[in-house]
C-alpha cells in the first residue's frame, strides 16, 4: 500500500531525468512507431535504449492513458517481483518466515528502492532481470555444484539481455562477473577445469546477451545516431575525465572513496543499519572461509559491483542498485548480530525528520489547498513514527523492529503530506483545461524536461519551455529582468505559467495588466546555498513553497 499511495503524484521521490524519458515515451508514441525514438530535446533521444521508453508506451496506451499512476506501475510490480525473490530466498537460507519477512521489509525500506523502485526512471527492471540469474544460482539444491547446463545458458543470456536492455550493455560486466564469482567461491573442488567450464558458459551467456541489445542497431533506422548518442555519448563518455582519470578518482567530486559509501548511501534512512551490516559481516571476516555458500555468495555480488563501479571516471551510488537485494538478505540474515549502536543512531536521525515532515504537513493545511482529513493523516503518522522511535530506544528487545517501523512512517508521512498537492483543488480545473486546449503557453523549465510535468496539467496544450535557471541561455529571453519578461512572454503566447518570485509577492508583478486564471502551489526541488538554515528550517513557507500562476494578457 505504501508503494501505490502517491504513485500517480508529480512530487514523488524521483530522479531528476524521469521527466526527460516521459518526453521521449510521449512523442515515440505519437508517432505511432517502435523506432526510431523521438525527442524535442538536444542531444536527448537515444541516450536510454528503447525497451524503457516501450514500457512507457505500453503502459500508458500509446498516450490514450497517459497518467503517472499509469507510467508508474509497471516499475512497481518489478520491485514487488523482486521483493517476492529476496523472501523466497531468505526462508531457504534461514528457514524462518520471521527472517524471510524481515529481508523483504529492509529491502522494500531501502530509500533507493523507495526512490527508484516506484517510479518510471527507476532501476526496478535492470534489478530483476540481471539479479535473476543470481537467484537461480542461489535456489539451486544444497550440494549442486555442475557446471552450468547449456539450456541455461540461454536462459541467463536471456536475462542479462533485458536487464541491459533498460539501461545500457556495459551491465552485462558486472552482472556476469559476480555470477561467474559466485559458482567459483560455491564450489567444494575449484580447480582450472571448473573455472574454465563456468567462464565458457558465461561467456556465451554474455555474447547473447550483447546480441539482444544489438537489436536495437538492427532495427533502428538510424543505427549511426545510435552508436554515436548511446555507445559514445552515454557510455564511452563515462571513462574519460576532463581533470584526469586518476585526479578525479582520488580527489574529483566523484572519487573511488565516495563510491565505497553508494551501499550506505543507498540504504538512505537506513545508512547507519547498513554500517552496522559491514560492521558485522567485517566482524565474522576470519570464519568467511567457513561460512555457509550463500552468504559467500551475498558477500562476492555486493563486492563485485563495488569493485566494477569503481572503474568509471563518472561512479554514483545508483550504479550498485541492482546488488541492492543481497545487502537486503545479509542484513536479515545477520540482523541479531548488528550491535544496537547503529540502531540508536538511526532513530536519532528518524525523530527529527518525522517532526519536520510534521511541520511541514501542518504549514500546507494552513494554505486554500490543505485539509484537515490529509493534516490528521500527517500528524497521525508522525506520531506512530515518534511513539517507534521512542519505543525501540526505550525498550531493547523492540529496538530492531521499531527502527524498520519508523523508517516506513517517514515514507508514509511523506506521501500523506504531499497527497493534497496532488487532490484535484490544488491543480488546474477541467474547465482551464477545456479553455487552454490548443493554446500556446509558456511553462517554466528549471531542469532538463521537467517542463514535460504540464503535460499531465494542461493535457492538449502546445507547450513552450522558458529557462528558469540559467542553464540555457537560448530559452526564451532570460537576459531580461523577471517584469520585462514575463511582459514579453504574455504578448507572445496566449498563456504563461509563472511561478512566484519572493515569498512575500501576493499577486504577480504583471497585475492588472493580466489576468490569473488559475493558482496553484509550486513546491521547490532545488534549492541554492542558504536558503534553507537552522533559523527558517521551522518555517516552510519561506523556503519550500511557492505560488504558480497561470496567467493571460488583460483584454
Amino acid at each position: 500500500m505504501l508503494y501505490l499511495l502517491g504513485l500517480d503524484s508529480p512530487f514523488a521521490p524521483t530522479n531528476g531525468d524521469e521527466m526527460v524519458y516521459l518526453h521521449i515515451a510521449r512523442l515515440t508514441a505519437a508517432s505511432g512507431h517502435w523506432l526510431p525514438l523521438v525527442s524535442d530535446l538536444a542531444n536527448m533521444r537515444n541516450t536510454k535504449p528503447p525497451l524503457l521508453i516501450w514500457q512507457a508506451m505500453v503502459a500508458g496506451g500509446w498516450g490514450n492513458a497517459w497518467h503517472l499512476a499509469a507510467l508508474r506501475l509497471p516499475s512497481v510490480l518489478y520491485t514487488f517481483m523482486t521483493t517476492g525473490f529476496v523472501v523466497a530466498l531468505t526462508y531457504r537460507f534461514s528457514e524462518r518466515l520471521r527472517t524471510a519477512c524481515l529481508a523483504g521489509v529492509i529491502y522494500l525500506a531501502f530509500f533507493s528502492t523507495f526512490r527508484y523502485g516506484r517510479v518510471y526512471l527507476t532501476s526496478a527492471p535492470e534489478t530483476f532481470w540481471l539479479a535473476l540469474p543470481m537467484f537461480w544460482l542461489l535456489m539451486r539444491p544444497r550440494g549442486q555444484t555442475n557446471p552450468i547446463l547449456w539450456h541455461m545458458v540461454a536462459l541467463i543470456g536471456r536475462c542479462f539481455g533485458l536487464g541491459c536492455a533498460y539501461k545500457s550493455f556495459a551491465l552485462v560486466a558486472p552482472a556476469a562477473a559476480a555470477l561467474w564469482c559466485a559458482m567459483l567461491v560455491t564450489h567444494p573442488a575449484l580447480n582450472w577445469r571448473v573455472a574454465f567450464d563456468n567462464s565458457v558458459r558465461l561467456a556465451a551467456s554474455t555474447l547473447i546477451a550483447l546480441g539482444i541489445f544489438g537489436l536495437w542497431f538492427m532495427f533502428d533506422p538510424d543505427p549511426g545516431a545510435v552508436w554515436q548518442e548511446f555507445v559514445v555519448g552515454e557510455n564511452a563518455a563515462k571513462m574519460t575525465s576532463g581533470g584526469g582519470y586518476w585526479h578525479e578518482a582520488l580527489l574529483g567530486g566523484s572519487s573511488m572513496w565516495m563510491q565505497l559509501l553508494a551501499y550506505f548511501e543507498n540504504a538512505g534512512l537506513l545508512w547507519f543499519v547498513a554500517m552496522g551490516v559491514a560492521w558485522a559481516a567485517v566482524r565474522g571476516g576470519r570464519s568467511v572461509r567457513d561460512a555457509k555458500p550463500e552468504i559467500r555468495v551475498l558477500l562476492v555480488w555486493l563486492l563485485v559491483w563495488l569493485a566494477v563501479f569503481t572503474l568509471p571516471s563518472q561512479r554514483s551510488a545508483r550504479y550498485v542498485i541492482p546488488a541492492m537485494p543481497a545487502l537486503a538478505i545479509l542484513a536479515a540474515l545477520l540482523w541479531e548480530r548488528i550491535d544496537r549502536i547503529w540502531f540508536w543512531l538511526t532513530l536519532l536521525l528518524l525523530a527529527p525528520v518525522l517532526v519536520i515532515l510534521a511541520r511541514i504537513g501542518w504549514v500546507l493545511n494552513e494554505t486554500d489547498i490543505g485539509s484537515p482529513f490529509w493534516c490528521a493523516l500527517v500528524l497521525f503518522t508522525s506520531l506512530f513514527g515518534l511513539v517507534a522511535v521512542l519505543w525501540g530506544l526505550l525498550n531493547q528487545a523492540a529496538l530492531r523492529n521499531a527502527t524498520l517501523v519508523a523508517c516506513l512512517s517517514v515514507y508514509a508521512c511523506f506521501g500523506a503530506m504531499v497527497a493534497p498537492l496532488n487532490q484535484s483543488p490544488a491543480n488546474y480545473s477541467a474547465e482551464v483545461q477545456t479553455r487552454l486546449k490548443g493554446a500556446h503557453v509558456a511553462v517554466p523549465n528549471g531542469f532538463n524536461a521537467q517542463y514535460e510535468r504540464f503535460h499531465f496539467l494542461l493535457p492538449g496544450s502546445a507547450l513552450e519551455p522558458y529557462d528558469t535557471d540559467g542553464r540555457n541561455t537560448h530559452a526564451l529571453y532570460p537576459d531580461l529582468p523577471a517584469d520585462a519578461r514575463l511582459e514579453k512572454l504574455l504578448q507572445e503566447f496566449d498563456a504563461v505559467v509563472w511561478v512566484q518570485e519572493s515569498a512575500g509577492d501576493s499577486q504577480p508583478a504583471c497585475a492588472p495588466a493580466c489576468k490569473v486564471l488559475a493558482q496553484r502551489w509550486h513546491v521547490k526541488s532545488r534549492h541554492q546555498s542558504g536558503e534553507v538554515t537552522l533559523a527558517n528550517l521551522w518555517y516552510p513557507q519561506q523556503w519550500l513553497f511557492r505560488r504558480e500562476w497561470l496567467l493571460q494578457r488583460a483584454p
